[in-house]
């Protein structure tokens, strides 16, 4: 397909500074994924090793621990996703267009959709998030984590998206309003 390769050149390696976030965000990420499918082995192992030898291996902590490494996965994943455009879109459609018309979409759905999302949530998230670190709020369960590390880790995830997000734009207005030739 002619253009497809200039069109995301920026696939072939982080170039701004905020692309280096990203790209280190979802490192952190493909850790938290290892480190959740292990946890999620131990606590199988450790159910059932509880029930049929009487121990006392499981516990809310280590479930808790596997749904938060769960949660870094997304939300520091998300902005590397973004850079990449392994997003969700309707790729079907999204393919058939010239560069133009897709950097004008890509132009359009962060304006006006991924940014204004994102600084919604931001603005939504921070009084929770502040309360809940004023608190140090902890799980309703028994032997549960601290809940307020998580809840910040969602404000770092949104922020690190918006930043993408602004990246993505700029390349796309780039994209969009460059001469022809």
């Amino acid at each position: 397909m002619p253009g497809a390769d200039s069109e995301r050149a920026e696939d072939r390696g982080p170039r701004s500074p905020l692309d280096r976030l990203s790209a280190a965000a979802a490192r952190l990420a493909a850790l938290a994924l290892l480190a959740m499918t292990g946890l999620s082995g131990f606590n199988a192992l450790a159910r059932y090793l509880d029930r049929d030898l009487g121990t006392a291996w499981s516990s809310n902590r280590w479930v808790e621990g596997q749904w938060y490494l769960f949660s870094a996965v997304f939300l520091l994943g998300a902005a590397e996703t973004l850079r990449r455009g392994a997003h969700v879109r309707v790729d079907v459609l999204h393919a058939r267009f010239p560069e133009r018309t897709k950097a004008g979409i890509d132009l359009f759905g962060a304006l006006l959709l991924l940014l204004p999302f994102c600084a919604f949530s931001l603005w939504t998230l921070w009084p929770a998030v502040a309360e809940s670190w004023r608190l140090r709020e902890g799980s309703p369960d028994p032997r549960g984590l601290p809940r307020y590390p998580i809840k910040a880790l969602a404000l770092v995830g949104f922020a690190l998206l918006f930043l993408q997000g602004l990246v993505e734009s700029a390349r796309a207005a780039r994209r969009l309003f460059r001469r022809a030739g």
